[in-house]
């Protein structure tokens, strides 16, 4: 069959059984699909659905719909088209929980503010570079030791190695593309194993941050220019890569990857994305692209 649908729960939960993967069947059925024989690709966590005659997005909100109660990712694709060869990652709140300017700005006692600016900035209320350079003037004078206290809060999402060093093995080349700073980007580089980094350098002087982002700012635009840059070096179609974001800057890189996949996104993201994850951890971008359980390097 073309397509392929496949069912993620949360590991921690293990909360996917046979009836959500017949109630899913059932719903393809009477849409006027033609359902092939379940893959479990991970007990009560993952399971494949082969299917055709249905559109992927149009199967992928139905089962969505019909599955919602019991908090379960509906992730529906061309099965010819679902391993990719080049991972692009958003950091902050994707592959870290943190962001990094709300963790700054404990330092200066101003987070609820700083934190408001970045929400309304991820979900597309606000300009992303002008709202980072609003958020970054208000660090001025700041003691740059603080960028060190910051990063020991750093807490990697659940998942995240797992997906970096299993598509890693698997020959694909793994890039963190972020709107947040250099100065983290490598470490959280270096800590899960991506290959490159690419991040906004937060300008220091005399040991105080100055308040200044470095131009240009790396942000919506310039993710998706990253993207497109990796596939050329890469000498692969964008068809072939998996991009994984949560806000607004991150939409065009989302609509341009073979698989762009809004991952515990803003609504604004979420609306417009073709591929959810609201209830997985970062192991189902594996369990999607047809990895099994025991292929995954935990």
């Amino acid at each position: 069959m073309d397509n392929v649908l496949t069912l993620i729960a949360n590991p921690r939960s293990r909360n996917l059984h046979a009836d959500h993967v017949a109630q899913a069947a059932s719903a393809l059925e009477t849409a006027g699909a033609a359902v092939g024989d379940a893959d479990w690709l991970a007990d009560a966590i993952a399971c494949d659905l082969p299917f055709s005659s249905l559109d992927p997005n149009t199967a992928a909100t139905l089962v969505a719909n019909a599955l919602a109660p019991a908090e379960i990712d509906a992730v529906a694709q061309k099965a010819s088209e679902r391993r990719k060869r080049l991972l692009v990652a958003d950091m902050e709140s994707t592959i870290i929980e943190n962001e990094m300017l709300d963790e700054l700005a404990d330092e200066i006692g101003a987070r609820d503010k700083i934190a408001a600016i970045t929400a309304r900035a991820m979900n597309g209320e606000l300009d992303f570079e002008a709202a980072l350079r609003e958020r970054v003037a208000l660090l001025s004078g700041l003691d740059a030791l603080a960028l060190d206290r910051a990063m020991v809060k750093i807490r990697i999402m659940s998942g995240a190695r797992a997906l970096v060093q299993t598509m890693r093995n698997n020959g694909a080349y793994c890039a963190l593309v972020s709107g947040g700073f250099t100065y983290y980007t490598g470490h959280v580089r270096d800590r899960i194993g991506f290959d490159m980094d690419q991040a906004n350098i937060l300008e220091v002087e005399n040991g105080n941050i100055t308040g200044i982002v470095t131009a240009p700012i790396l942000g919506r635009d310039a993710k998706r220019h990253a993207l497109m840059r990796l596939c050329r070096e890469r000498g692969v179609e964008p068809d072939d890569a998996i991009a994984v974001g949560d806000g607004a800057n991150d939409l065009a890189m989302l609509t341009t990857a073979g698989a762009g996949v809004a991952f515990h996104a803003k609504p604004f993201v979420a609306e417009q994305a073709s591929i959810i994850i609201n209830h997985g951890d970062l192991t189902a971008l594996l369990y999607m692209q047809g990895y099994r359980q025991s292929e995954i390097r935990t």
